[in-house]
């Protein structure tokens, strides 16, 4: 069940009713005892995120963390 606060007392206490929302409570503000806007939990869009999908299908080179070429560096620092 919602809880229902007057737009006086939300924009008194605005942090603690964004922590009920945080948790999982659905606030409605109220304007001369009507309800005017509800605020609720954002839900995480999308599917999450799976390691190793590209497994066997790029391949890093034995060398990939061996220090840059000096001309390399200077390419990327603007030096070349």
């Amino acid at each position: 069940m919602a809880t229902i606060v007057n737009i006086h007392e939300a924009k008194t206490h605005l942090s603690r009713i964004i922590d009920q929302v945080a948790a999982g409570r659905e606030v409605i503000i109220a304007k001369a005892g009507r309800g005017v806007a509800r605020l609720g939990p954002l839900e995480a869009h999308g599917r999450p995120k799976k390691l190793g999908g590209l497994k066997g299908r790029i391949e890093v080179p034995d060398d990939f963390n061996a220090p840059l070429d000096d001309r390399v560096v200077a390419a990327f620092e603007g030096r070349s």
